[in-house]
């Protein structure tokens, strides 16, 4: 925990960066523009597959846990392959960016009530989570990949899979869907569990891939389907307006709104995660233009110092500890 905090103070390092297309109808970056260095990128991502798909490490707090296959990281590396395919034009690059899309398209799962949907193996203990989960994130990666995939290549199988995926975030948690059906509206879960979760920037990442589907999905093209997308960002961005204050402590933010019994009352997030939403924020007021949005952004970035940093962690290590992750 001493090392971790000196690391969070003292290295700013972050990968941030925004791009200047927001909007256009061709995907081109990601809203952040990820480089393919797993130190930089997610340091659970160890190995690699002969296809160079990513292979993640379990969790610290994973019993007997072993590697596999995440989508959500999975994901996020593909996006950074296609950064650096966008740079260099290699069809080495190309390929690689199709191994990755072609991994999403093989083992997707599809069923009459879910659509097309992806599992992820590992557990996650500090929800109760033990069997395979389905995720919102883990849905909006698969989209903002398989988008880019037909895009580039022009095969409607790409597409086709994207428009089903979009039928898990219709349907609440209690359904094994990825939505909980808040006081607020609808809140897309990264880690469905019996009871909501809501990870703060699993939210916001949610979002992303239905903004993705609205720009590459022009009602011209799919009427039915580019609204669904639409109503389903626009129902997720008002929830997420009205939930940001209740992530507020005054001079920090949870990183979840968990109410399970055995979970802590408070779990801050790290600093890492508090830079991380504020530049979510940023992103989501250039799709937007929501004040509410820029306005908390501000304020939460004068969280981000040092006597806040200590006050926090006292408080995640006993969060920490409650869990059992220390």
């Amino acid at each position: 925990m001493l090392r971790k905090l000196k690391t969070d103070i003292f290295n700013r390092t972050e990968p941030w960066i925004i791009p200047i297309d927001l909007s256009s109808n061709e995907l081109r970056e990601y809203y952040f523009v990820f480089s393919e260095n797993p130190d930089k990128l997610n340091q659970l991502i160890q190995n690699f597959d002969s296809k160079g798909v990513p292979i993640n490490n379990a969790y610290i707090d994973v019993e007997n846990g072993k590697p596999h296959y995440y989508p959500i990281s999975i994901g996020q590396f593909g996006l950074a392959v296609f950064h650096s395919f966008l740079d260099t034009k290699s069809k080495e690059k190309k390929q690689h960016f199709l191994n990755i899309a072609n991994w999403f398209y093989d083992n997707k799962f599809e069923d009459e009530k879910f659509g097309t949907y992806w599992l992820t193996e590992t557990p996650k203990p500090e929800y109760k989570v033990v069997e395979p989960w389905k995720s919102a994130f883990t849905q909006s990666r698969a989209i903002s990949i398989l988008l880019r995939a037909w895009q580039i290549t022009g095969e409607e199988k790409y597409l086709d899979v994207c428009k089903k995926a979009l039928i898990p975030y219709t349907i609440p948690i209690e359904e094994k869907g990825v939505t909980a059906f808040t006081k607020y509206g609808k809140f897309y879960e990264e880690y469905p569990a019996e009871e909501p979760t809501m990870v703060l920037d699993g939210h916001i990442f949610s979002l992303w891939g239905l903004m993705d589907f609205i720009r590459a999905v022009p009602k011209e093209l799919d009427e039915e389907n580019h609204n669904l997308a639409q109503t389903l960002f626009d129902e997720g961005l008002e929830s997420l307006i009205k939930w940001l204050p209740e992530y507020d402590m005054g001079y920090w933010l949870e990183f979840n709104k968990c109410k399970m019994p055995h979970y802590p009352e408070i779990d801050p997030c790290t600093i890492g995660y508090l830079r991380l939403i504020t530049n979510q924020l940023l992103v989501l007021y250039k799709l937007t233009n929501r004040k509410e949005l820029i306005d908390f952004r501000t304020k939460i970035m004068k969280y981000d110092r040092l006597s806040n940093i200590i006050r926090m962690y006292f408080v995640k290590y006993k969060a920490l500890k409650k869990l059992n992750r220390v």
